[in-house]
């Protein structure tokens, strides 16, 4: 590797997961101000909510900065194939147009995605063997195994001629993950023993003390759980979780039941995993018109929506309208998953619609069937004392999770920490790390087929009818500029206490209507966009005074 220029510098720059949990989407650039050169390390996605972004399925990073570097960017390097770490490469590549390195596992979902997008045949995708290595400009990067919740977790061993940089990505330490190898040990100390510059690491579980646990124990809990149940069983689990899944086919087997793939995350996770040569011994499952002919003891459905999904599986079966799959009483429903912060409403409607059933809910709560795929404060502590960095730079976690982050690291002697948030030009080199600069940062929507702003109008648009309704104003007016007809008012998502009263607020806002087009003057009354605003202004402020509310108000004016 050649020696830095005197006006070299390696930086860090996060744009997604710095602040929050999930859109995590890294870079690292090398070479002087005016000329660096970059990879971005990961370009994930988080979820919309209804109550927050209505209509909004997916939420990416803006890349409008990198946008701007896009000439400087070598590559986009995946760790692992969890959708807040690649979610949005189909939709921000377009705008990127760099090369993009994965392992198998990770490359053959990337490949679903880009297939959606109608890029596969445009998107140079290349696939790295586990413990590869890449030469990617100034930067050597070395895959490191790790174990998480997913096959093929890596982290980055990126080398640079002014340091080495140890890029976790998401991690835990499980003795026996099941799938995969366990934490490759000898290659931490190795690095470290060469000299770590920097440990750009996750925070998830920074506050949960001791560890997480095994996947190996979950399969012995699991299995006994299942193997009490009578009835239909449903088992639901983050699809990704490959080792999770297969715990549920073999338990299924060891419990007499055929398992059944109930949820299109499910089918291609289990359809990539056998790709790859993963999920061999389990047993072979079946389609959900077969499982309907089996004996209720006999069968076991393995479940998208462990979330409260509204459109997922799960919530289908619970509403009673799932076209294929029927739960009632005497069967059991179980969450071998954890409930993701902000999901609680959701995942309790889920409970409450089984249980009205009759049907019986057995969750993480109540027995040992989950693990989470995040470090706890045991396990960061294991892997500062084999990297033993001299930067700590937290990621992956809301603000608490990476100012808790940095307490600990200080607390075990790691000589320079930082706490990052998204749009923070961190130096690492030369010289102590600071902050150098901050660059344009945020959020796109995924609105339909098309990205929009935040503060695009139709979002915004749609917040208000959900908290404050609408209006409607139709009148007609004829070439003397005299209504003819209305003005006619209809109004959504607003109510009062009955019929009458009802009646009563729509005749008072046409009067309000009526009244706003007699004080025009003659000439405002030949413009249609002068109509529109004085009618909506009034009609607006009657609304305020009848609901307490600012509804959205919409005047239509027809011309006769």
């Amino acid at each position: 590797m050649k020696k830095p220029a005197t006006d070299d510098e390696l930086v860090f720059l996060p744009l997604g997961g710095s602040g929050e949990i999930g859109m995590n989407l890294n870079a690292y650039g090398y070479g002087p101000p005016d000329a660096r050169q970059w990879i971005i390390v990961d370009i994930g996605v988080t979820f919309g909510r209804e109550d927050s972004t209505p209509g909004v399925d997916l939420i990416l990073p803006d890349p409008t900065f990198l946008e701007g570097e896009r000439d400087n960017i070598i590559a986009i390097v995946l760790t692992h194939a969890h959708e807040d770490h690649i979610g949005a490469l189909g939709w921000l590549w377009p705008r990127l147009k760099a090369p993009v390195y994965a392992t198998p596992f990770t490359a053959a979902l990337v490949r679903e995605k880009l297939r959606e997008r109608g890029l596969l045949e445009k998107v140079p995708l290349t696939e790295i063997p586990l413990k590869g290595r890449l030469n990617l400009g100034p930067f050597e990067i070395d895959f490191v195994t790790l174990t998480h919740s997913i096959p093929e977790p890596n982290g980055l061993a990126i080398r640079t001629p002014l340091g080495l940089v140890w890029h976790t990505g998401d991690w835990k330490i499980d003795p026996d993950p099941l799938i995969g190898e366990t934490t490759d040990e000898a290659k931490l100390r190795e690095m470290a023993d060469e000299g770590i510059l920097a440990m750009v690491c996750d925070s998830t579980n920074v506050f949960v003390e001791g560890t997480t646990g095994s996947e190996s124990d979950v399969r012995r809990k699991l299995t006994e759980v299942i193997g009490k149940c009578t009835g239909r069983v449903a088992v639901t689990a983050f699809a990704s979780n490959v080792a999770r899944v297969e715990t549920a086919l073999f338990a299924a087997r060891a419990a007499g039941r055929t398992p059944c793939l109930v949820g299109r995350s499910m089918h291609r996770i289990y359809h990539a995993a056998k790709g790859i040569g993963l999920l061999q011994d389990a047993p072979e499952v079946i389609d959900e018109e077969e499982a309907g002919t089996l004996p209720d003891a006999n069968v076991l459905f393995l479940c998208t929506g462990s979330q409260g999904e509204p459109r997922a599986a799960l919530s289908r079966i619970a509403k009673g309208d799932h076209r294929n799959v029927s739960l009632r009483g005497g069967d059991t429903v179980i969450f071998s998953s954890r409930v993701i912060p902000g999901n609680e409403t959701a995942i309790h409607a889920l409970y409450e619609d089984f249980l009205s059933r009759g049907v019986e809910l057995i969750t993480a709560d109540d027995h040992f069937i989950h693990v989470s795929g995040h470090p706890a404060r045991d396990e960061l502590k294991q892997m500062y004392q084999w990297a033993r960095p001299r930067i700590a730079i937290p990621v992956h976690g809301e603000t608490r999770h990476i100012r808790e982050h940095v307490k600990l690291a200080q607390a075990l002697q790691i000589p320079e920490t930082i706490a990052p948030k998204n749009g923070d030009l961190i130096r690492l080199a030369p010289g102590p790390v600071a902050l150098i600069d901050e660059v344009p940062s945020g959020r796109l929507y995924v609105d339909g087929s098309v990205l929009v702003e935040p503060d695009d109008d139709a979002i915004r648009d749609r917040k208000r009818l959900g908290a404050d309704g609408a209006v409607n104003i139709a009148l007609a007016v004829n070439a003397k500029n005299a209504v003819v007809a209305g003005p006619n008012v209809s109004v959504r998502g607003l109510t009062m206490t009955d019929d009458e009263d009802m009646e009563l607020a729509l005749e008072e806002l046409e009067r309000s209507a009526e009244a706003a087009y007699a004080k025009l003057s003659h000439a405002d009354r030949s413009d249609d966009d002068a109509i529109e605003g004085a009618v909506m202004r009034a009609v607006r402020k009657s609304a305020e005074k009848l609901w307490r509310k600012r509804p959205l108000v919409d005047v239509s004016v027809l011309r006769l």
